[in-house]
This record gives C-alpha cells, sequence and structure tokens, in this order.
C-alpha cells in the first residue's frame, strides 16, 4: 500500500454525518475535523445560535454544513433531526453520539428527575438517535456510529455514579449494536477520552479539576483537538474491520 492510498482511508468526502452536542468542546472539534476532510457535517445542539456559530466556522474553512437545533432528551426532535438532515443531504452515514448531560448526585441523594435526565440524554437518545437514522445508514456504503463513553467507565467511577452509569450502558449499546448491524454493514464503535478541556469538565471546582488531572500520568487535560484523528480513525474506512469496540484516549488514567 502506498502513501496515498494509505491517507485515502481516512477521506470523508460527501458523507453525511451528524454530530449531537456539535456545538463546542469535543462535538465542535470533530465537526470541523470532520468537515475538513470532506463530509457534510450536520451540527446538532440545544442552542440555535451555537449551532450556527459552529456552522460559520465550517463554511469560512470551506467545508459545507448544516445546523438543527436539537435537545435530545426529545424523541421527536431526533426524529426531526434525522428528517432535516435527509432533506438537506440525501441521507446518513456516520452518527457521532457525543451530546451527554454531566449532572452528578453522590450516592445516597441521587433523585428520580436526576436519573430520568441523565439517562435520557447518556443512553436513551443514543440509542433512539441511532434506531431514526437506522434505514439511511443501511443504504450507505460507509456506515458508521461513535459513542461518545468516558474513560472513567473503566474506573471506580467515584462521585460520578449516575453519569458513569449512564456511559456504562452506553458501552454495553456499542457492543449489541456492533454485533447485530453488522449484517447490515454497520459499524458500531466508541470513544472513551480521559480529562479533556472544554466546558464540562471547567464546571467543576478548581479543587476537583486538579484531582482528575492527578488521575492522568501525562500530568494534563487532553484537548477537544486531540480527540479528532481517533473519531476520524473510527468513522472512516481505516476502521474497516472494527465494530463493537472502545478506544481509549485518556492520557493514561485508566492505567493509573
Amino acid at each position: 500500500m502506498d502513501r496515498n492510498a494509505l491517507l485515502d482511508q481516512f477521506d470523508l468526502t460527501d458523507r453525511v454525518v451528524i454530530v449531537t452536542g456539535g456545538s463546542r468542546g469535543i462535538g465542535r472539534a470533530i465537526v470541523g475535523g470532520f468537515a475538513a476532510m470532506g463530509a457534510k457535517v450536520v451540527v446538532a445542539s440545544r442552542k440555535a445560535e451555537a449551532c450556527e456559530q459552529a456552522v460559520a466556522e465550517v463554511e469560512t474553512a470551506g467545508g459545507t454544513a448544516l445546523a438543527v437545533p436539537t435537545h435530545v432528551g426529545d424523541l421527536t426532535a431526533l426524529a426531526n433531526l434525522v428528517d432535516q438532515t435527509v432533506a438537506a443531504f440525501g441521507g446518513v452515514d456516520i452518527v457521532v453520539n457525543n451530546a451527554a448531560n454531566a449532572l452528578s448526585q453522590p450516592i445516597g441523594s441521587i433523585t428520580a428527575d436526576a436519573w430520568q435526565k441523565s439517562t435520557d440524554a447518556n443512553v436513551r437518545a443514543g440509542l433512539f438517535l441511532v434506531q431514526e437514522a437506522l434505514p439511511h445508514l443501511t443504504k450507505s456504503e460507509h456506515a458508521s456510529v461513535i459513542h461518545l463513553v468516558s474513560c472513567g467507565i473503566y474506573t471506580s467511577g467515584q462521585g460520578m455514579a449516575m453519569y458513569l452509569a449512564g456511559k456504562s450502558a452506553l458501552m454495553s449499546l456499542t457492543r449489541s449494536m456492533g454485533a447485530e448491524l453488522a449484517r447490515n454493514q454497520i459499524r458500531v464503535n466508541a470513544l472513551a477520552p480521559g480529562v479533556i478541556d472544554t466546558d464540562m469538565v471547567r464546571a467543576n471546582s478548581p479543587e476537583f479539576q486538579k484531582l482528575m488531572i492527578a488521575g492522568q500520568p501525562m500530568g494534563r487535560m487532553g484537548q477537544p483537538e486531540e480527540m479528532v484523528p481517533a473519531a476520524l480513525f473510527l468513522a472512516s474506512d481505516a476502521s474497516s474491520f472494527m465494530t463493537g469496540q472502545c478506544l481509549v484516549v485518556e492520557g493514561g488514567q485508566t492505567t493509573h
């Protein structure tokens, strides 16, 4: 295999990608990175203005993107997201389930409402978005689903039980989807970041952020852009023989 043939495996030209939580953090980095590789990217997030800003960045760089404001906890909104994507671009090739609810409560004080909000965003949304997109993914010659989980699912999860329970369930769904959808040539994998410099992480107290960084042998937060090559690998033909797996990119945290 020569250099060009190898690099061509990472090309996403004209592939249609839905990225939830695509207006900031890891999702926004993936939006920009995938658009740079030729994809037509749909930015889905709750705030319309933030979606439009992400689209403007892509278009300024010469890429193609569409803003579809979406609350992933609303199943009707997920159906609308797929419908608008297909209306604009004719299909769906790649789904990146990145939107998440970071709500966390200690064991003993978890409320039913908090549990529902957490699982709606962190588990249910990923399942039902894939189901809405399934007829279109089945028609694609390059179908790929990426679920953003967390390296915390491989740790004790102390202090983040509710959030990581949802991410663990999403990882279980990744394996099940990978097995069940393989017959349709749809690959399903997960990406598990470590502590990344995002609004979600910065919302924690400085003391807790220090503890998070202390758990990573590399001694720093990762940058959202550092997740893009891993996501690109999972979305592209470069990982054509990989499904039901999890790619862990976490600065060494799970070995600590």
